[in-house]
């Protein structure tokens, strides 16, 4: 099957990315949003990130131009009548997600592929919501889509080994490594990377060291890239409550139990980058530990 026209769900800055990432290898891409300000946001954004691309010689103006040119937006999901792939990249609650399986599958092609790029739950359970469990997959890209390497690939139950080789080569096609994993609760990447992060806000919640000291040991002591708490503040510490929700509720261990502290953040609206506080205040020039 051959895969030109594109259809994203979700203008968030997974969304985003993706459509980016789609468009870019020559794809035609339709990002739909209920919300058009965000569509509106998203499109702005992707148009700064292709014009940084620009400026470090990564890309030349036509291929911004030529990328840009390639995505249109839509608050109505009749748009999608026509896509070959669907990717679904809304937000990463189960209950929004199959609601919108509910709405866009009567509208799909027969023979069109619907996917998600949910970050932990369950491929085979969200798949049983829609009329095509056969033509449904995992395509769990990584963030931020247009710079990360990796997309995880994970096949549900019921997922056609065609289906899955047309992913993969699709896959391949936008210029990007894939790993097949099993359908685990939070796959292979976010089964050992939040876990981890939960662990760093433990050992914020227990005193055994401040923000700083937790991610300048993890960033000097083991050449991460960003600290985990700060890597947690980029992610969003929703999601990452979230995934740590799944994998203590889909492995039933006590080690994924989310950090109180995280729940408390969580609770408090302070989600990190996105809500310009989390583990770091993100209200002037240079981001400050709130611990």
């Amino acid at each position: 099957m051959e895969i030109n026209n594109i259809g994203i769900i979700g203008a968030g800055q997974m969304g985003l990315g993706i459509a980016h990432v789609c468009a870019a290898s020559g794809n035609n891409v339709i990002l739909v949003d209920i919300n058009s300000d965000a569509l509106e946001q998203a499109t702005t954004t992707i148009g700064q990130n292709l014009g940084r691309l620009v400026s470090r010689g990564k890309i030349s103006e036509k291929d911004k131009k030529s990328t840009l040119v390639k995505i249109s937006t839509d608050t109505e999901f009749n748009s999608l009548s026509e896509c070959d792939l669907v990717i679904e990249a809304a937000t990463e609650n189960e209950e929004i997600k199959k609601a919108i399986y509910t709405q866009i599958c009567p509208i799909l092609k027969e023979h069109a592929i619907l996917s998600t790029n949910t970050s932990s739950i369950s491929i085979t359970r969200l798949a049983a919501q829609t009329d095509r469990p056969d033509r449904f997959m995992g395509i769990h890209f990584m963030n931020p889509a247009p710079l990360m390497e990796l997309v995880e690939l994970i096949r549900g139950i019921a997922t056609n080994p065609d289906v899955f080789k047309t992913i993969r080569d699709f896959t391949n096609k936008l210029g990007k490594t894939a790993v097949s994993s099993e359908d685990f609760p939070a796959f292979i990447v976010n089964r050992i990377l939040l876990p981890m992060i939960n662990e760093a806000v433990y050992t914020l919640y227990e005193g055994v060291g401040t923000v700083a000291a937790i991610d300048t040991a993890l960033k000097l002591g083991a050449h991460h890239p960003m600290g985990p708490l700060e890597l947690a503040d980029f992610i969003g510490l929703d999601t990452c409550l979230s995934v740590m929700q799944v994998l203590h509720e889909g492995l039933a261990d006590t080690k994924y139990r989310p950090c109180p502290l995280l729940v408390k953040y969580v609770e408090a609206g302070w989600l990190g980058r996105k809500a310009g506080k989390g583990f770091y205040d993100y209200e002037g020039e240079i981001p400050i530990p709130t611990r």
